[in-house]
């Protein structure tokens, strides 16, 4: 159902919306329209992957040209958290779940606030994290400057967002369909934390700490297992030997 019709007035400025702002839109409100959202979220703790980013990150950043942010380490950890939660790495068919079997993965990317691609990192399942962010770096710039082919937004399986730069809390994103879930990366800060050492002692310390939010389709899946895939991913980001990942 349309909604109101607005007329602008003399002190309005009116705004064309572009083809990139109408196609996204259109997709978005099909999304809304077709897959009964959920979200479900919860808080990882990265200072694992914090102590590696700043031990390498400088060497990384010479090496590679760009630096090493959370996202390649979030990816990495999604994808092996995919395999053991297949029905995630999903499309819905008529009447059907397709699942697949491989990954290939979206990453929202921002043109300058003028519009929102997803290009893909294809067969991510096969790559370790380094390959992953230079992927991730690759089909980002490529976005940016207009270098994308057709086939670079076609074919994901799964998609991430991440407007964490931003100091986001927590975000509800829009299903990619035809695929079933969305992972929003949001902002990474220092916060007090319990840990407790190897003899259950307890103490406050300061960690990097943020929340990762996943919006389903709960036609393809129920609470449970998107709860039982995010404390996968949190439990691989979080006991992970990075170093040896980065190697």
């Amino acid at each position: 159902m349309p909604g109101p019709l607005v007329q602008a007035g003399s002190r309005d400025t009116v705004v064309p919306l572009s083809n990139i702002r109408l196609r996204t839109g259109d997709h978005m409100v099909r999304s809304k329209a077709v897959a009964p959202h959920t979200l479900t979220a919860m808080e990882i703790d990265y200072e694992g992957v914090d102590t590696v980013r700043k031990a390498h990150g400088e060497a990384f950043k010479a090496q590679e040209g760009f630096s090493l942010t959370y996202l390649p380490f979030i990816t990495r950890a999604v994808v092996d958290a995919l395999r053991e939660y297949p029905h995630l790495n999903a499309s819905i068919g008529d009447g059907e779940l397709v699942v697949h079997n491989y990954v290939n993965v979206g990453v929202a990317v921002d043109l300058d606030f003028q519009g929102l691609l997803a290009p893909v990192v294809r067969d991510a399942d096969g790559k370790r994290m380094r390959t992953i962010a230079r992927d991730i770096s690759d089909v980002a710039r490529r976005a940016r400057s207009k270098q994308l082919s057709p086939d670079d937004l076609v074919g994901g399986t799964f998609t991430l967002t991440n407007a964490g730069s931003y100091g986001t809390m927590m975000q509800f994103p829009i299903i990619n369909q035809p695929q079933v879930a969305i992972l929003s990366t949001d902002a990474v800060k220092r916060k007090p934390v319990v840990i407790e050492d190897a003899f259950g002692n307890e103490a406050i310390a300061i960690h990097s700490v943020g929340v990762l939010a996943m919006a389903w389709d709960h036609r393809a899946i129920d609470g449970a297992y998107a709860a039982a895939f995010l404390a996968r991913v949190r439990e691989i980001i979080e006991t992970r030997d990075w170093e040896a990942e980065l190697a």
